[in-house]
């Protein structure tokens, strides 16, 4: 059978494009050789969520059940269920994308593709026999990315874990250890915390989250030590060995002292690699570079024909820019002139308690690069709907040129900041000065007006602080 175009891999950038392909009137098919959604929806965006909104209330409650007047301390968690809980929402949003793929005409292939020459697909089933041969004239390569792992866990594969076991284990371990403390790395630290694990986090950076701005990791890496989660950086894991009592002995070399501690479960957050393996990839000629797969500006690859989006490429892997390199390629298939992405303008979000949000340059890189900028700062302890939600962790900071009034850069950690963030990637999508933000007048009390307040802090026109 052929197909105007041909996806492999149905996550957040394969099944989008196929969509937005179909409403351009191509005949469009997504092979998939797992579950539809991809690992975005079925053991990361989606169901992390899931568990950290759980892990909130309970974090909530226990914070302010003196303050709110409730009197039951010997609150009950049914671990299973919270999990549970996650896997019926995956459930039904994986009804939705079908659904989705089904009105707009794509064709859903269930099986594992290998690439062929001249725009040739073979697909296989899980007992490897052949189940259909299909072509194409344009392939995209969208295949996502697997967590990385080390030696250790082909020996001790029942307690070293990734992400994806850890949104599925049967019980709550007493002891949790995390290795990485990206995003993955935190919000798991953050969900097994509130959950009565005993958490530790080794980082072999100096800083807890280390791409973040630092006073965002400062900030981090005390509000986390204040929940009672340990944590090592500038460490690393030196070894790994077996105990008897169902556990593991983790040593630790820090910058002061080797450390020897145990754990049930050590979950490995140390970054992904990208699906290139096994793909036929090779056979093709196509061009890699450390795994990755080589594309131009339009994501077409060194073949002509053939295209990779998300995280087989070495941009940011997340699901919200798979998404817009999806639709940028089948627009630029179709000859529409898409406007590029500025991945310079892409938001990076961590949703444990804090949260944190940022888009744009950090201090440091700003620094770097010799910019001379303004730095405005604004607590949410001053802000009044911070104050009356009684959530005042945590602060917005805001970097703008001292010359041109550009905005450089915004990092925000506290309660619901992921939702803010989306002003500052519009503001600076439209190239707005602060100017503009400070005469754009913002509702009162809300958590928004935190921008503002930060903006005015850097030009000495605060009120509020």
């Amino acid at each position: 059978m052929h197909f105007d175009v041909i996806i492999l891999g149905s996550g957040p950038g394969g099944y989008v494009a196929s969509i937005r392909a179909a409403q351009l009137g191509m005949k469009v098919a997504v092979i998939e050789k797992e579950d539809v959604g991809g690992i975005c929806l079925n053991w990361g965006c989606i169901p992390t969520k899931s568990i950290l909104n759980s892990a909130k209330i309970l974090h909530l409650i226990r914070k302010n059940q003196k303050l709110f007047g409730i009197q039951n301390e010997n609150i009950e968690i049914n671990f299973s269920k919270i999990i549970s809980k996650s896997r019926k929402i995956v459930e039904k949003m994986k009804e939705g994308i079908l659904f989705l793929l089904r009105k707009n005409g794509v064709h859903f292939i269930h099986g594992n593709a290998v690439l062929k020459n001249k725009k040739k697909i073979d697909v296989f089933n899980k007992e490897n026999r052949n189940i259909g041969k299909f072509s194409a004239s344009h392939i995209i390569i969208s295949t996502g990315s697997k967590p990385k792992y080390i030696e250790e866990k082909k020996k001790l594969s029942n307690k070293i874990i990734s992400y994806k076991e850890a949104l599925s284990l049967l019980s709550l371990p007493k002891k949790i250890t995390i290795v990485g403390s990206g995003a993955i790395g935190l919000e798991f630290a953050y969900f097994y915390n509130s959950m009565g694990s005993k958490v530790t986090i080794i980082e072999i950076c100096e800083k807890l989250f280390p791409n973040a701005d630092d006073e965002i990791s400062d900030y981090i890496k005390l509000s986390f030590e204040k929940m009672g989660i340990k944590v090592y950086t500038s460490s690393s894991v030196s070894r790994i060995t077996e105990s008897s009592n169902n556990s593991v002995i983790i040593d630790i070399k820090t910058p002061e002292k080797n450390v020897i501690l145990d754990s049930n479960i050590i979950l490995y957050a140390i970054g992904v690699i990208p699906n290139t393996k096994s793909i036929g990839i090779e056979e093709i000629g196509i061009q890699t570079d450390n795994n990755f797969i080589v594309v131009d500006e339009n994501y077409r690859t060194n073949i002509d024909g053939y295209y990779a989006i998300g995280d087989v490429i070495p941009t940011p892997s997340l699901a919200h820019v798979a998404s817009h390199e999806g639709i940028s390629c089948i627009e630029n298939i179709k000859g529409i002139n898409h406007q590029k992405i500025d991945y310079n303008n892409i938001p990076t979000c961590v949703y444990s308690l804090p949260e944190i949000a940022s888009v744009g340059y950090t201090e440091k890189e700003l620094n770097k690069k010799g910019f001379k900028f303004k730095i405005g700062k604004f607590p949410f302890s001053s802000l009044g709907r911070a104050i009356s939600d009684e959530n005042t962790e945590g602060f917005v900071k805001v970097l703008f040129d001292e010359k041109y009034d550009e905005w450089l850069g915004c990092h925000m950690i506290g309660y619901n900041v992921t939702e803010l963030i989306s002003e500052v990637v519009v503001a600076r999508k439209l190239e707005s000065t602060s100017y503009e933000i400070l005469n754009s007048i913002h509702p009162h009390p809300s958590l928004s007006e935190s921008i503002l307040e930060s903006i005015a802090n850097a030009y000495g026109k605060a009120i509020h602080l």
